[in-house]
């Protein structure tokens, strides 16, 4: 399968995207697709690479993380997304339920639930979101600082969810497609 933007061939790519796909590859163990398609543009790569590293260093948990970045791959409908997430929200302690839940912005916890939905409305609404729902997603919980970090995790995952989108990725992960919930499928 052709991609419309080019997944480069780790064997062959030199210079700042060699650099960074050795780094991903000491860190992962492999190199997925997505990161294959980004090394087209070092600059892309390497800000993707470091959205990562800064919503990983913010206040929220890996698993949470997890949750943001699978309701907004559904919100964003972008299988390649959907499906990573999925693979690694497992690693991160999410259940094939709590997956299913996550995308649809439900979750058991309902400080979860909040920081997902917002996260949801956020991306729905490309960032115009009501004074209401900014006061909804403060009484579960969440400070300024939050809100602004659950912003963060919605701009770090719409970039990759329409990366693959824009280069159709071939998804290299267990697939998972947006809309289909029924974990028993």
């Amino acid at each position: 399968m052709s991609t419309r933007i080019e997944t480069l061939n780790p064997e062959t790519t030199t210079g700042k995207s060699k650099e960074l796909f050795d780094a991903v590859q000491n860190k992962l163990g492999f190199i997925p697709n997505l990161i294959k398609v980004f090394g087209n543009s070092p600059a892309t790569l390497q800000s993707y690479l470091s959205l990562g590293e800064l919503t990983a260093s913010g206040n929220f948990s890996n698993k949470f993380r997890e949750q943001l970045a699978l309701a907004i791959a559904e919100e964003n409908e972008c299988n390649y997304c959907l499906s990573a997430h999925t693979a690694i929200g497992k690693m991160n302690g999410l259940t094939e339920e709590e997956t299913a839940q996550n995308r649809q912005g439900i979750a058991a916890d309902a400080k979860v639930q909040a920081g997902l939905n917002f996260a949801q409305s956020v991306t729905k609404n490309r960032g115009k979101v009501s004074s209401e729902e900014i006061a909804a997603v403060k009484a579960a919980g969440y400070n300024d600082g939050d809100v602004l970090e659950i912003v963060l995790n919605v701009v770090s995952n719409t970039l990759t969810n329409y990366v693959n989108h824009i280069a159709e990725t071939e998804i290299d992960f267990p697939k998972v497609e947006s809309g289909k919930f029924n974990v028993n499928a």
